[in-house]
């Protein structure tokens, strides 16, 4: 049982990392804000949940777990809401997304 937690953590905590490193080349290769924006709060919400998982496996059933539990619970809710308002601030700054932008200078 505990080789299998072991394996389970492992593979919880690398696919977490591989989920944010993911996310990171797609920052670098996205070409506007929001798409770059939508890429980074998809990927660290689940990059995140899955690296807390893992260490919740390693740590067992302690009060460390209840403490990841809890600020995994925190960027649940954090991340959506903070993406939501930046997005909200760059629209009401007038960025545009490049859709937009492309079918505003294919008119003549």
């Amino acid at each position: 049982m505990n080789l299998l937690v072991t394996i389970l953590s492992w593979f919880s905590l690398v696919l977490g990392g591989v989920f944010c490193v993911v996310g990171a080349i797609g920052l670098l290769r996205m070409p506007d804000f929001f798409t770059r924006m939508h890429a980074a709060s998809v990927i660290e919400t689940l990059g995140a949940g899955l690296i807390l998982l893992g260490l919740v496996l390693q740590a067992g059933f302690t009060l460390v777990s209840v403490k990841l539990l809890m600020l995994g619970l925190l960027i649940l809710f954090v991340s959506p809401t903070a993406t939501h308002a930046l997005a909200r601030a760059a629209m009401v700054r007038g960025i545009k997304h490049l859709a937009v932008e492309e079918k505003s200078s294919s008119k003549p």
